[in-house]
């Protein structure tokens, strides 16, 4: 007679044997409600037991593959927008994806101004009740570090209403928003940012290793991974640790007042002066300003999600070390378009408002990239900052901005996209004479006479200027300067009122760059 136990046992080993009959998996990113993108041709990867067949079925598509190491991918052909839609994956399981809508898919990315929730933008509360967009969804990645590129990604894909849209982020809301009202396609907007992280944590190591001033990040990252093991075993006491320095906080300086019967809950005021609250401990992976970790965490487990283009807002994070973000900044956005392979797709970022002392040389670097990196534009919001607050409310504009260059670059629209940029200039005796690009309509003063410009002779000291629009160009003299030898625009003054025709502003500039 055969006991239980040994009727029982081959099953009992085999499911010990790993991946010996896993599940055919999908990438979260193919979940219900997803936006695939129109036109181009579809990866879809996921996870299966070695040797494994699988077959995804989409529109009378047929694709099929064998796993190997644990994973497989299959290509979609092109498919024009629609929707909604099923997917069905088969292997020694079956996956019915529904809701699926073909359209425009974005990337939108960067530190605390793409982070910046549209319920705190200037026009969120108006906006927020008239968020209602069926086919416009929204794909919030979760924040994660990571020591080594990951292939997965937390996050969800959820249809645009007012409760989803509030905490989404406010540029890429009012960025999909205009696309989709230029378009009238579904739109897919998938937020992946971090405030206060440089560019470095959102390169990978191999990229930053092809440049010389950047290899210092790639030894910073060698030692992050390192140190990996050690910062794992010692997190768990930190965060402890923490914890109770976050209880006694909490008690000494957020108290709650005692209920009284038959009167609403009330907290007290807190007290003056009143110490922060307790910082937590890095993640074992690291900081998430630490180079390559951002790359790893939320970069990579995208990649190669079809999409058309990336929207991009930072900078604040490398202001210090603006010079080496000339380099930097082309650098991540060829990484990126080098690991995507769906070409030198639209990359539209954001040049930096003006605020308190941050050096202007940071929105130099971002305005020099326009040379260095094809098929970008930048949005410039020099006219919309606020000198006393990093974050700027006015969201609404630079969505709007930025949907411009869109609908230029990435859909071949006629439109001006772009404020006036600085082209070349000439000097006729004590007079500088200035051609700006993005200019064909125009030039103009916002409020009265030009502001702006300052003006330096050979010694290089630079006076306040006079400046006026001559025939499609900006006249600049100045009392004192008798032979002209560099000029500079809103350059640290943040006074500038040139627009073109189209009622974009000029990006500030100066002739002179070292």
């Amino acid at each position: 007679m055969v006991t239980p136990i040994r009727r029982f046992a081959p099953l009992f080993l085999l499911a010990l044997l790993p991946n010996a009959r896993a599940e055919v998996k999908l990438n979260p990113l193919f979940s219900d409600g997803a936006v695939l993108q129109r036109d181009r041709e579809i990866p879809v990867w996921g996870t299966a037991a070695d040797g494994e067949k699988v077959t995804v079925d989409f529109l009378g598509q047929s694709a099929t593959t064998t796993a190997s190491n644990g994973t497989w991918k299959v290509r979609l052909q092109p498919i024009s927008a629609g929707g909604p839609y099923e997917m069905k994956v088969h292997g020694e399981n079956e996956i019915t994806v529904k809701d699926l809508l073909v359209g425009e898919v974005w990337v939108c990315s960067g530190q605390s101004n793409m982070q910046f929730p549209l319920a705190g933008a200037s026009t969120g509360q108006q906006e927020i009740p008239k968020a209602d967009y069926p086919q416009i969804r929204l794909f919030q990645a979760t924040r994660k570090t990571a020591v080594e590129p990951q292939t997965e990604i937390g996050g969800a894909w959820a249809a645009c209403t007012p409760e989803t849209a509030k905490g989404f982020s406010a540029v890429a809301y009012f960025f999909g928003r205009d696309v989709y009202k230029a378009l009238n396609v579904p739109v897919g907007l998938i937020h992946s940012s971090w405030g206060g992280t440089p560019a470095q944590a959102w390169t990978s190591a191999e990229a930053l290793g092809k440049e010389a001033s950047l290899r210092g990040y790639v030894q910073e990252a060698k030692r992050n991974e390192a140190a990996y093991p050690a910062a794992l075993a010692a997190y768990p006491a930190k965060l402890a640790a923490y914890e109770e320095k976050l209880r006694v906080w909490k008690e000494k300086n957020d108290p709650k007042p005692d209920a009284v019967p038959g009167e609403p809950k009330k907290r007290a005021a807190k007290p003056k002066n009143a110490p922060r609250p307790p910082r937590p401990p890095d993640a074992p992976e690291g900081s998430p300003r630490s180079a390559t970790v951002l790359y790893n965490g939320m970069i990579a487990p995208l990649i190669p999600y079809a999409m058309r283009g990336v929207i991009w807002y930072q900078g604040e994070g490398n202001a210090g070390l603006a010079k080496q973000y000339r380099t930097l900044f082309p650098t991540m956005i060829a990484d990126w378009r080098g690991r995507w392979q769906q070409g030198d797709f639209p990359f539209l970022y954001v040049q930096l408002a003006p605020f308190g002392k941050q050096p202007p040389e940071i929105r130099e670097a971002q305005l020099l990239t326009l040379k260095t990196s094809p098929n970008t534009a930048m949005t410039i919001t020099a006219d919309i900052g606020d000198l006393k607050n990093i974050h700027p409310k006015r969201k609404e504009k630079v969505g709007e901005r930025l949907a411009l260059a869109a609908r230029a670059l990435a859909y071949g629209e006629k439109i001006e996209f772009s404020g006036p940029i600085y082209k070349d200039m000439r000097v006729e005796g004590d007079t500088v004479l200035i051609r700006f690009d993005h200019a064909a309509g125009g030039l103009k003063a916002e409020g009265g006479q030009l502001a702006g410009f300052t003006l330096a002779g050979p010694a290089g000291k630079f006076l306040p200027a006079q400046a006026e629009i001559r025939n499609g160009e900006v006249a600049v003299f100045a009392d004192g300067v008798r032979s002209p030898a560099a000029v500079r625009y809103s350059w640290g003054t943040y006074d500038g009122n040139l627009y073109n025709a189209e009622g974009l502003p000029a990006s500030p500039f100066r002739s002179d760059v070292d």
